[in-house]
Formats: C-alpha cells, sequence, structure tokens
C-alpha cells in the first residue's frame, strides 16, 4: 500500500506546525508584512456595562417617572404618595423605631414559620421519595391538601389556636410545607437510576447511596423549592398579620390602611420586598456554594 506525500506547495504542508512557526518568524523580521488581527468573538467585543448599572437602571427610571407624575399632579397624594413623601415617612418610622420593632416581630414569624415548614415538608417529602410504602401513605393526601387554599384555612386556625401567634405562626407554616414538599419529592424521584445503579457496583450501602447518590443529586430541587418557599412565606405572612396582630409591618399597614396612609403602606411594601429580595440573595448564595460541582448556563 503506497503512501502519498503532499508535495511542497499544498495546504497541508504549509500548515504545518513547523512551517507556521516559520511563517511567524518570518513576518516578524519582514517590516512591510501585514499586521494580523486577532479575531475575537462578538460577544467579547461588546462595550461591557457593569451589571450593577444595568441591574438598577429599570428601578432608577420608575421612581423618576413616579416623581414626575407626582409632581405634575396626574397621581395625587391621595391616590399615591410621591417618592419624596414616602422618604421621609420611611426616616420618620426608622427615627422613632416603630419599624424596626416591627420588622423584627415579622422576621420572627417568619423564621419559625419557615422552620416548621422546613422539617415537616423536607421530612415528608424524604419519607414518599426514598420509601414506596412512604409514597403510598403520603403523597396523596399532601396532593389534596395543596390544592386547598391556605388563606382559607385562616377561620379554622383562628377556632384551633385562638387569635395569638399560632395561627399566624401555622399559615406561614402551611405556606411554606408544599413548595418544598414538591421540590424536593421531585428532585429525589428525578435522580438518573444510572447514578444509583453505579453507586451500587461500588458497594455503596442503601444509607450510602442516599447520602453520597440520591441527596446531592436532588440538592438543585430542593434549593429551588427553598427559593419558591421563601417567596410564599412572604406572601402567607401578609395575610397572617391580618389576624388581630399588635405588632409587625401587617400591623402598621392595617392601621395605615384605617387613616388612609398611602405612604406608610407603601413603605411597608417595600420593607416586604426587600426582605424577599434579601432571603433570596441568601439562598442563591447557598446555590452557587453548594452546588459548585454542577456548571451552568449563566446567559450572555
Amino acid at each position: 500500500m503506497s503512501t502519498s506525500h503532499a508535495p511542497p506547495g499544498s495546504p497541508s504542508h504549509d500548515m504545518s506546525p513547523k512551517s507556521a512557526s516559520a511563517t511567524t518568524e518570518d513576518r516578524d523580521d519582514d517590516p512591510d508584512a501585514p499586521d494580523l488581527e486577532t479575531l475575537r468573538p462578538s460577544a467579547a467585543r461588546r462595550t461591557r456595562v457593569p451589571r450593577w448599572l444595568r441591574r438598577t437602571t429599570g428601578p432608577v427610571l420608575l421612581l423618576a417617572l413616579w416623581q414626575l407624575l407626582s409632581s405634575t399632579g396626574v397621581l395625587s397624594a391621595d391616590v399615591l404618595a410621591s417618592p419624596g413623601r414616602i422618604a421621609r415617612v420611611a426616616g420618620d418610622l426608622i427615627g422613632d423605631g416603630s419599624l424596626a420593632s416591627a420588622m423584627g416581630t415579622s422576621l420572627r414569624r417568619v423564621a419559625l414559620g419557615l422552620l416548621l415548614g422546613l422539617l415537616i415538608g423536607g421530612g415528608l417529602a424524604l419519607l414518599a421519595g426514598l420509601f414506596r410504602v412512604g409514597e403510598d401513605l403520603v403523597d396523596a393526601p399532601v396532593q389534596m391538601l395543596r390544592t386547598v387554599p391556605f388563606v382559607g384555612l385562616i377561620p379554622l386556625f383562628i377556632i384551633w389556636f385562638g387569635i395569638g401567634e399560632a395561627p399566624k405562626v401555622a399559615v406561614i407554616t402551611l405556606g411554606v410545607t408544599f413548595p418544598l414538599y414538591l421540590n424536593v419529592y421531585a428532585g429525589i424521584r428525578g435522580v438518573d437510576a444510572r447514578l444509583v445503579e453505579a453507586g451500587e457496583s461500588l458497594g455503596l450501602t442503601r444509607r450510602g447511596l442516599v447520602r453520597h447518590v440520591v441527596l446531592p443529586a436532588a440538592l438543585p430541587g430542593a434549593l429551588t423549592g427553598l427559593r419558591y418557599a421563601l417567596g410564599v412565606a412572604w406572601l402567607a405572612l401578609v395575610f397572617a398579620e391580618q389576624i388581630n396582630a399588635d405588632a409587625g409591618i401587617g400591623f402598621l399597614m392595617v392601621q395605615a390602611r384605617d387613616f388612609l396612609r398611602t405612604d406608610v403602606i407603601v413603605v411597608c411594601l417595600i420593607v416586604y420586598a426587600f426582605l424577599g429580595l434579601l432571603a433570596d440573595f441568601i439562598v442563591r448564595s447557598l446555590e452557587r456554594l453548594l452546588l459548585q460541582w454542577r456548571p451552568t448556563f449563566t446567559g450572555r
């Protein structure tokens, strides 16, 4: 079988490493040789605007439009207070300590309800996800209960627990439990069976499979459920603090509603949004810390 060699002037001969190196050296020695521009992707050639600036542009423009409408009288103070007025009211609430006290009370309620929801929802999901008997006993009742609006259970909670802190925490707990259950259960049942088979072939026991294969693979779904549960927790708090509350952000909103203080109501809504954004940032930081082993697409 004969072997053909490329002629000296062929492309394959010219593209050899030695020839490319020689060509580069000749180009460096020849001042008349044209300069070659290194090609870069179009995304790299675009002007890089700081991400924090892009993310703050929308809210700043919205505030500017809001202030403009208030200054021109399109938005009256009775309908919606101006941003300047809201900033002054927020400063007054911070100065007299009422806002800090209300935030502390609301945070305690959310923290307790979230903890109970994590224990109940996560425990039920582990029971139903890891064991077929647990699925038969747990999944159907949970799927039935999650279709019942948790806000509609507030009258029952008042009858069962009174009008103290218990019904407020119970509403938050119920709102948190179902998102956690659904996402953790789906994460466990979504583990690739080939990973389990590989673990068994390596001699892992059932406990080892759960610890080293199932739970790490289900962790992304669990963190997604936690983010969703936190959003529901703040929504449930709004309803919970309407139950004969004498402290908390919801209590400030009820008082402001009675006196037609739209500025105080907007301050409370901003506080709710800030606390929810802070909680979401914490969970996203946990995702980056705990899921470093999973490369994901971050956009272009």
